[in-house]
């Protein structure tokens, strides 16, 4: 990681997104701090979203809700304006990807409802501070994240599969990655699987749906959280006329400290 980026905080960080348009993947930056997958959607089929979240909760885990005039985030990063201070957004309109900005602001209407959903970003500091290397560091990738067959739990116009992220981890610490991440529910939790990809409907593990190809050593085993990505992958296949999310990988860094281990 570049050394200008080592200390900053979240906020110095959100505002460097917002203002300079920096757009980087923010793995690794401002360990310790939670990080936010994002979802926004229009008018009264947002309510029938949220509910949707609320009944899968491994993969949506819900930080915060936004409404109103201006998507400024009260709880975990008060003040921040959610539609600049991600480092990159998608558009979708009627399912299809249209736009990829860096600024959304001139999209949302006072009917737009934005959800930050808990990230697997979250828990990675802890895993390094056990020893637990990230091989997405170590390349300076973003970590893969792979569509699958485990079904969401479907509401209404909204269904559809986990999406997971994987890391490969030295099979001695799995057991430790596992312990680290199970209580931390807020950034999906403990791992939906461990091993074979195929078991889970992964074709190929070095061509992942999003993020970059993973680097996995001798004696690695791949373990797959659950991903926020899930939520707007759900979101995308409903097909409404307009959603919009974050870029998968850069995330909004929020205020949040995350507890520490014991």
């Amino acid at each position: 990681m570049d050394k200008e980026w080592k200390n900053a905080s979240p906020k110095e960080m959100r505002e460097r997104f917002s203002e300079e348009r920096l757009v980087m993947p923010t793995a690794g930056l401002c360990p310790g701090y939670v990080q936010a997958n994002l979802v926004i959607l229009q008018g009264d089929l947002a309510g029938e979203y949220l509910k949707f979240l609320r009944k899968n909760p491994k993969p949506c885990p819900v930080l915060e809700v936004i409404q109103g005039e201006r998507p400024i985030s009260k709880t975990v990063a008060p003040g921040a304006d959610i539609a600049k201070e991600f480092p990159l957004y998608r558009v979708y309109r009627k399912g299809a990807l249209t736009d990829e900005p860096t600024d959304i602001s001139h999209l949302w209407t006072p009917d737009m409802t934005a959800v930050l959903i808990g990230c697997s970003l979250t828990f990675e500091a802890r895993l390094l501070e056990a020893g637990i290397r990230m091989a997405h560091y170590d390349h300076n990738k973003r970590v893969p994240m792979y569509d699958t067959n485990i079904a969401c739990e479907p509401y209404g116009h909204f269904k559809g599969n986990y999406v997971v992220s994987m890391r490969p981890i030295p099979e001695k610490l799995v057991d430790l990655a596992v312990q680290i991440t199970e209580p931390m529910e807020y950034a999906h939790g403990g791992p939906v699987h461990i091993g074979d990809p195929a078991a889970i409907g992964i074709r190929d593990l070095l061509h992942p749906d999003y993020g970059d190809p993973p680097v996995v050593a001798k004696g690695d085993v791949p373990v797959f959280w659950a991903c926020g990505v899930t939520a707007q992958s759900v979101a995308m296949q409903a097909k409404p006329e307009l959603v919009i999310a974050h870029s998968p990988g850069y995330m909004l860094i929020t205020d949040v400290v995350i507890p520490t281990l014991h």
